[in-house]
């Protein structure tokens, strides 16, 4: 109870002082890092500036405001952590895993890259990220462990609309996971049944789509009904909203049938072979029809 205090004690600290650490750790970076490290912390055009903050064995990403957008335990930074973004890998509950590393992934929203390193370093697939700003593949790029391009990986700095609406990645990818907010995480940046529509159509026959759906001002129900709209009702599966107020769907483009005992061994399965708490998530998952 104690370090549970300490740490509630530790995290308003931080918020009352983000300039000040901010700035700290910029200077710092920019003394350890390239020559050109130090542009990572500042804000592009209209987009916020970059920084992170330390506790413990834990590095948090900021995009200029208190608000967290994307943690990495920093001794096992290659792993996911937190409960929701655990959930984003839910897909693979309905995939075949001996084909994993045959199938293509696809984040929109970089974050602090814990999807897009799990996924090109424990699944080993092929990976593409879209991120509109340049400094959070910068900061992630320095601080947050994820590789630099291969031929498996691809970071792609540009608007997530814009590249779903291409049809240039239509029909190629399996694992598609949109997680995109603005620097106060109020409310999902593109949440419309044009760009839903956009989604579906970047996915295989047997893709699917996992999408965090949370925000100060999100409307979760209207969300759900624009998806809902442009995948179809019973192609729909969902998660219990987390404690933290985050709801994640998953969204197929061709429906899934409820096979509970085919789900329960899959689960296992994944379980056993990466570190993923898949058992726990057939307690909060559901169809949502």
């Amino acid at each position: 109870m104690a370090d549970l205090i300490y740490f509630v004690i530790a995290c308003v600290f931080a918020m009352s002082m983000g300039v000040f650490l901010a700035r700290r750790q910029a200077r710092t970076f920019r003394s350890q890092g390239p020559a050109d490290a130090q542009t990572s912390f500042a804000g592009v055009g209209n987009l916020p500036p970059v920084t992170f903050f330390e506790y413990g064995d834990m590095r948090f990403l900021h995009l200029g405001t208190p608000t967290v957008q994307g943690s990495m335990k920093i001794s096992r930074p290659f792993d996911i952590h937190l409960d929701y973004v655990q959930r984003m890998m839910g897909w693979l509950l309905f995939t075949d895993l001996s084909q994993v590393s045959h199938l293509r992934s696809m984040q929109l929203g970089l974050g602090a890259a814990s999807l897009t390193k799990f996924c090109h370093v424990h699944l080993g697939m092929p990976t593409t990220a879209v991120e509109l700003n340049p400094q959070v593949v910068a900061m992630c790029r320095l601080w947050f462990n994820l590789p630099e391009d291969n031929d498996a990986l691809q970071v792609i700095v540009s608007d997530a609309a814009a590249i779903a609406s291409q049809e240039k990645w239509h029909g190629k990818i399996d694992a598609l996971q949109v997680d995109l907010s603005d620097q106060d995480a109020d409310c999902p940046a593109l949440d419309s049944e044009a760009f839903y529509a956009d989604c579906r159509q970047l996915l295989t026959a047997n893709g699917c789509m996992t999408v965090n759906l949370f925000g100060r001002t999100a409307n979760i129900e209207r969300s759900i009904q624009r998806i809902a709209s442009v995948f179809g009702n019973d192609a729909l599966w969902a998660f219990k909203r987390t404690k933290a107020g985050n709801t994640i769907v998953l969204a197929f483009r061709t429906p899934r049938p409820w096979e509970k005992e085919t789900l329960h061994a899959k689960a296992q399965a994944i379980q056993a072979r990466w570190p993923l708490p898949a058992v726990k998530w057939l307690k909060v998952l559901a169809p949502l029809n």
